[in-house]
C-alpha cells in the first residue's frame, strides 16, 4: 500500500437513527399474531394484497403528513436515467402507510378486481420523521379495508371483525372495546350550532382534546379560551356558549346503552338532516352488530370517538385496551387505543375523478404486541429448537440424521455446528437458543445403540429449586434406544 494512500476507516456497525433489528422472539410472536389476525380476516372473505415497497410520490398524494410539502415524511428521490427504470426526475418514495397503495391498486386494476373489493394486508412502511421514544421511521400496519361498497353493512363488518381479531390474539372480553362514533354527527352538531366554514376545523382540533382537558376545557377553548398547565393563555374559537352547548351536548351523550346514546346524539343534532343521517347510521351498525352477535361489551356507539374525524367522511371506530398496566414509572395506567379506521369514500376518486365508497381499519402491529407481552400472551410457543450435541467429528453423519428423524416428526431440531472441543460450550449454546431438550451420543452409546436425552428445562428447575432427594428421584437426564429417541422427545416436550 502507498504510504500516502489513507487507510478506510470501517463502517459503523449500528442502525440508522429511528430504526431498530428484530431478532428471534420478536419476528416469532409477530408472526403469530398477524397469523391468527389474518385467520379472522380470511374467514370474513377478505383477500391477502401485498403491494411494492416503493411508490411515486405523485400517487402518495394527500395521504402524505404535510400537503403543503410534497416529499416531507416521506423516504423520497428522484429516479435517474437508468436503463429499464422509470423516466428520469420522476419522484419515488417508499410507502407511507398501506391505505395509499390501496388506492392505486383499486383505480389501476378497476376492471378486474372485484366489486366491493375486500383486501387486507401486512407489512413495514417506512416515516421520514423524528424518531422519539417508541417512535421508529419503519414499523409494521396491519389494515383491512372494503373498497366500492356505501353500505354502512360494511362498517358493521369491519367492527364485527376487529373484535374477533382481537380474541383471536389473545384478549378477552372485557379487555377491549370497539367504540363507533360518525363524523356525519359531528357535521349536524355543527349545523345545529351554526358553526362557519373558517370555524369548522378549529372545532374539529378543539373537540380531539376532549379527553385531555375534559368538559370544562373543551367549553372554554370553544369560546374565551383557556390556560394551560404553564399558564399560557390558549386563544378560543369564539363561539358563543348557546354555540357551544350542542358541541358539548355531542360530547357528552353516551348513555347506559346504544339506545340511550343514539336517542341523546338525535337531540344533539336538532333539525340537522346530515346529523340525523348519521344518527339513522349508527342505529343500524347497532342492529347488525347485535344480529351478528356482537355484544355491547364489545362493541358500543360512543361519541367520544374523536380522532380522525377530519379525514373520515361517515362511520369512525377505534379499538382501546381497557386493562391496566404498569408504565415505565411504575404507575398504573390504561393501556388505550390499538386499532382505528372509519369510511373515507374519497379513496379513489384521486385517480379516477369518481368517488369510489371505503371503509378500513388498521391495527397498530407494535402496540398490540406491546398489550400481549404486557398480558403475558406472546411468545408462548416460542420454543427453541431441540440441539443435537457433538461428541465426535467423524461421526457428524450419524448427528445429522438423529436431527432429520426430529424434524421428520415435526419437532424443531438442530446439530451444533460449532467447535464441539469443549462440551460445557455446546450446552451454554443451547441455552442461549433456548432449546427445551439436548441430545447427547458419545462412541460408548453409539456402541449399545442408546442416545442421552437431556431435559434441559427440567435440568434447570432441580438445579434452582429441588433437593438432593428429589434431584436422585427425577433425573432430567434418560438413557433410551436409538429407535426411541424421536418418541422421548416427544414425551418431554408434550
Amino acid at each position: 500500500m502507498a504510504k500516502d494512500q489513507k487507510k478506510q476507516p470501517r463502517p459503523k456497525a449500528e442502525t440508522p437513527k429511528g430504526f431498530r433489528d428484530y431478532f428471534g422472539a420478536d419476528v416469532t410472536e409477530r408472526k403469530q399474531m398477524l397469523d391468527r389476525i389474518a385467520a379472522i380476516y380470511h374467514r370474513h372473505g377478505f383477500d391477502p394484497l401485498e403491494t411494492s415497497a416503493v411508490e411515486t410520490v405523485e400517487a402518495l398524494g394527500k395521504f402524505l403528513p404535510d400537503v403543503d410539502r410534497p416529499n416531507a415524511g416521506v423516504f423520497a428521490w428522484q429516479e435517474e436515467a437508468v436503463p429499464g427504470g422509470g423516466t428520469a426526475g420522476d419522484w419515488l418514495a417508499l410507502r407511507y402507510d398501506l391505505t395509499a397503495p390501496l388506492a392505486r391498486v383499486a383505480a389501476q386494476f378497476r376492471n378486474d378486481l372485484p366489486s366491493p373489493y375486500r383486501r387486507y394486508a401486512m407489512g413495514p412502511v417506512w416515516r421520514n420523521e423524528k424518531p422519539g421514544p417508541g417512535r421508529f421511521r419503519q414499523f409494521y400496519q396491519c389494515d383491512a379495508d372494503t373498497v366500492g361498497s356505501a353500505s354502512v353493512a360494511a362498517d358493521a363488518e369491519i367492527c364485527a371483525m376487529l373484535a374477533d381479531a382481537l380474541e383471536a390474539v389473545g384478549i378477552d372480553r372485557g379487555d377491549f372495546m370497539v367504540r363507533i362514533n360518525n363524523r356525519k354527527v359531528l357535521n349536524g352538531v355543527l349545523e345545529a350550532a351554526s358553526v362557519s366554514a373558517d370555524q369548522a376545523d378549529d372545532v374539529l382540533r378543539t373537540i380531539d382534546k376532549f379527553d385531555k382537558v375534559g368538559r370544562e376545557g373543551v367549553l372554554a377553548l370553544l369560546t374565551t379560551g383557556r390556560r394551560d398547565d404553564s399558564g399560557a393563555q390558549i386563544d378560543g374559537v369564539g363561539l358563543t356558549a348557546e354555540q357551544a352547548a350542542p358541541v358539548l351536548a355531542f360530547l357528552t351523550s353516551k348513555g347506559e346503552d346504544n339506545a340511550a346514546t343514539l336517542a341523546n346524539l338525535r337531540a344533539a343534532v336538532g333539525a340537522s338532516a346530515i346529523g340525523a343521517e348519521g344518527v339513522d347510521e349508527l342505529t343500524q351498525i347497532a342492529d347488525m352488530l347485535a344480529a351478528m352477535g356482537v355484544a355491547e361489551d364489545r362493541a358500543v356507539i360512543d361519541p367520544s370517538v374523536v380522532r380522525g374525524l377530519g379525514y373520515y367522511t361517515g362511520p369512525v371506530f377505534e379499538a382501546e385496551l381497557t386493562f391496566e398496566i404498569l408504565d415505565e414509572k411504575g404507575r398504573k395506567r390504561q393501556f388505550g387505543s390499538v386499532a382505528g379506521g372509519g369510511r373515507y369514500d374519497g379513496l379513489v376518486e384521486r385517480f379516477t375523478g369518481q368517488k369510489v365508497p371505503a371503509t378500513g381499519v388498521s391495527i397498530g402491529v407494535d402496540r398490540l404486541l406491546a398489550a400481549l407481552r404486557a398480558k403475558g400472551l406472546a411468545g408462548e410457543t416460542d420454543i427453541g429448537p431441540v440441539v443435537v450435541t457433538v461428541m465426535d467429528r467423524d461421526r457428524m453423519s450419524d448427528y445429522q440424521s438423529m436431527a432429520a428423524d426430529l424434524r421428520a416428526a415435526g419437532i424443531r431440531a438442530e446439530v451444533y455446528l460449532g467447535n464441539p472441543k469443549n462440551f460445557g460450550n455446546q450446552l451454554k449454546y443451547a441455552d442461549k437458543r433456548g432449546a427445551p431438550v439436548a441430545i447427547i451420543q458419545g462412541g460408548n452409546e453409539a456402541e449399545r445403540g442408546v442416545v442421552q436425552v437431556k431435559d434441559l428445562v427440567l435440568g434447570a428447575r432441580i438445579a434452582a429449586e429441588a433437593t438432593l432427594d428429589e434431584w436422585k428421584s427425577q433425573p432430567a437426564q434418560t438413557e433410551v434406544s436409538r429407535a426411541d429417541l424421536v418418541a422421548e422427545v416427544r414425551r418431554i416436550l408434550g
